[in-house]
């Protein structure tokens, strides 16, 4: 297969569907090989961008100080979505540590306009203590609901979530959806957020993740090189950065042409 490294699949003829991508500086391959996998199996015209923390206090966006309960730089900074989406249309905001295998369409498909957000709705308490690189794993309610969003971003609900209110609020207001009523907190399958080392394949298909969540932590972590899936990530991780440097070598070619 040959797969082209753009934020968007298929041409300009239609309006690209936005999926906003948590970014850590500790895990950039994470967010690269994530972005791969979307657009790679992409049906549809796809933007795929970035949230960076520094850019965004570049811009005058962020200014809240980090505490010690956040374990990555996007743990806050995903609430702007639907204020970096201009409170335009529908948006996705997912974490880096995700491999998609399923065609982003079929979630897209998912929307319907009475829901302020969609989610997977995890009941989810993590086993360990700490995630990753050795932060500390916090518990708390509707854990990893907001990890894989899709937002109504023009939905009256949302437009609170300016960049003043999301550098006040709390760490729970903001992740259990408290400026949101229940009944405007829509659903999606589990499949498209498969918690590693929490989620069950079981003995059938459609329950095989459309897109795994490496939550605790993925394999470009020494720690959790052997974690369940991890061959999936390393198998598209491995692909990516040969495309990626064949890339590179066409461009250094046409530059020197």
């Amino acid at each position: 297969m040959s797969v082209v490294m753009t934020n968007s699949n298929n041409g300009n003829h239609k309006k690209a569907f936005r999926i906003f991508v948590g970014y850590d500086t500790r895990e950039d391959i994470a967010y690269e090989v994530c972005r791969y996998s979307i657009l790679k199996r992409s049906s549809i015209p796809v933007e795929v961008i970035p949230i960076k923390q520094p850019e965004l206090r570049q811009n005058g966006y962020f200014w809240r100080e980090r505490n010690k309960l956040e374990s990555t730089e996007f743990s806050f900074t995903r609430f702007l979505t639907p204020f970096l989406a201009g409170y335009e249309g529908w948006a996705v905001f997912v974490d880096c540590d995700f491999l998609y295998l399923g065609d982003v369409k079929e979630l897209f498909d998912y929307v319907d306009d009475k829901y302020a957000v969609m989610c997977v709705k995890h009941d989810y308490t993590p086993k360990e203590s700490t995630k990753m690189d050795g932060v500390v794993q916090t518990v708390y309610p509707r854990k990893n609901w907001s990890s894989m969003v899709l937002y109504n971003c023009g939905h009256v609900k949302n437009k609170v979530l300016t960049p003043e209110k999301v550098n006040v609020e709390s760490g729970a207001y903001l992740h259990r959806f408290m400026w949101l009523d229940d009944e405007e907190i829509g659903e999606v399958p589990f499949v498209w957020n498969f918690l590693v080392g929490h989620n069950n394949v079981g003995d059938q298909d459609i329950y095989y993740p459309k897109a795994i969540h490496y939550t605790s932590g993925g394999p470009w972590f020494e720690e959790w090189k052997d974690c369940e899936f991890g061959e999936l990530w390393l198998k598209e991780r491995d692909e990516y950065l040969t495309v990626k440097e064949k890339e590179i070598e066409e461009i250094t070619r046409l530059n020197l042409n």
